[in-house]
């Protein structure tokens, strides 16, 4: 099954892209909720490159790695990746005077599908937040 999510971003397609894929930018966005946050991020943006994200708890009481393999890059319209069996595709798509950003990933089965898709929502929300509080 897959899960699509969606946020506008008013923002340059180019600025978008560039907080979307660099390191320093995702230590900022990349939490679903205050009191998490990712700790350590790595990006290698090209057909066969790797990318991980280490997500945590502010209080220390959980983390996770996320990570998997970059299958296809289109700068500023289109990354496709793998991690574990799963697979997601990011596509940015300009909108007005901004983009769209959607992501449409794999669900797993050890979560409810409306949890997954609340959280990665919450992730994109709040990466847009971050795009545009930089302007």
């Amino acid at each position: 099954m897959k899960i699509s999510v969606e946020s506008h971003v008013e923002a340059p397609v180019a600025a978008v892209w560039r907080a979307y894929t660099t390191p320093e930018d995702i230590l900022r966005w990349n939490a679903a909720s205050d009191d998490w946050h990712t700790t350590a991020s790595t990006v290698d943006l090209r057909e066969g490159g790797a990318f991980s994200s280490r997500m945590e708890a502010k209080d220390g009481s959980f983390g996770f790695d996320f990570a998997g393999t970059y299958t296809a890059v289109v700068p500023e319209q289109r990354i496709e990746f793998s991690f574990g069996d799963r697979s997601a595709v990011v596509e940015f798509v300009p909108a007005g005077h901004g983009v769209d950003v959607r992501v449409t990933f794999d669900a797993e089965t050890e979560n409810p599908v409306e949890m997954q898709r609340q959280g990665w929502q919450a992730i994109l929300d709040n990466f847009a937040r971050y795009v545009e509080a930089r302007r």
